[in-house]
């Protein structure tokens, strides 16, 4: 008969085994429960919690507490992250050739030399130039000579970062002060030569007078250069007179030596008539 027909034994027939302790009448094998959910719950916390390094708990479900933990083993991995790159970035080499200048909160704090250094940004800026190499910067233009003529006068400056903190505070751009400067001192020397001393001896003598005039501009600035050479290459006219340019050097050329002809002459002749 089954267990649920009318008049029916139901605790012996009740599939579940609800009655006697689990055991059927007839001296059958046991008859096991419906599945523990709360068990299963905690096995599963169990899991979660041994992942991210939390306690088994003997009882009850904790789901809340497992995520917090996770949570902040998760934060403690991005730190540490922030403060590996924070390292990488702080942390600088500087070479035999090098100095570094740092600047706290916007003002000046130290020179470093060579070695294995840190700062602390974004308190700290730091500012890494090689001072040992000599460095150039050319440059050529139109200029206009002592006896009012244009030609194209072709240099080249080359120097050294003296004082790095000079470089770095005093001016903003350096190095563009020393292009204008480069030029001022320039056209000051063209200006009080004569062209044929600019196109031939004169160009060592000039070149000195531009290397003279521009260090004085650059100490006054206090732009932490040095120059160490000024060289002054073949100064021609411009293009757009060159041929023009080319008949007046004939034209002097030839007076010249027409007036050294006359002085041959007139030395062969003076002493016979005498």
């Amino acid at each position: 008969m089954a267990w649920n027909e009318p008049g029916g034994n139901s605790n012996n027939q009740d599939p579940w085994g609800s009655g006697g302790g689990g055991r059927r009448g007839g001296g059958g094998g046991d008859q096991k429960g419906p599945p523990d959910l709360d068990e299963a719950f905690r096995k599963l916390q169990d899991s979660l919690n041994g992942m991210f390094g939390g306690k088994k708990r003997g009882g009850g479900s904790n789901f809340g507490g497992s995520g917090k933990r996770g949570g902040f083993g998760l934060v403690w991995i991005a730190l540490v992250v922030l403060l590996a790159v924070w390292l990488f970035n702080a942390i600088y080499i500087v070479d035999e050739q090098e100095q570094a200048v740092v600047l706290r909160f916007g003002k000046y704090h130290e020179t470093v030399g060579p070695g294995l250094n840190i700062y602390f940004p974004p308190i700290d800026r730091k500012f890494q130039e090689n001072v040992t190499r000599e460095r150039s910067y050319s440059k050529q233009g139109q200029m206009l000579t002592e006896d009012e003529n244009i030609i194209e006068v072709p240099l080249t400056v080359q120097y050294k970062i003296s004082n790095l903190q000079a470089f770095v505070l005093n001016v903003d751009q350096p190095e563009v002060s020393l292009q204008h400067a480069t030029d001022s001192a320039v056209r000051h020397v063209v200006g009080s030569t004569a062209m044929d001393q600019v196109l031939t001896e004169g160009r060592e003598v000039m070149a000195g007078e531009v290397k003279e005039r521009l260090q004085r501009f650059l100490d006054n600035y206090a732009t932490g250069i040095v120059v160490t050479q000024v060289n002054l290459q073949s100064a021609a006219a411009p293009r757009e007179v060159q041929e023009a340019f080319d008949d007046v050097i004939r034209a002097r050329e030839d007076e010249q030596r027409e007036k050294n002809q006359a002085e041959s002459y007139a030395n062969d002749v003076i002493p016979e008539a005498r």
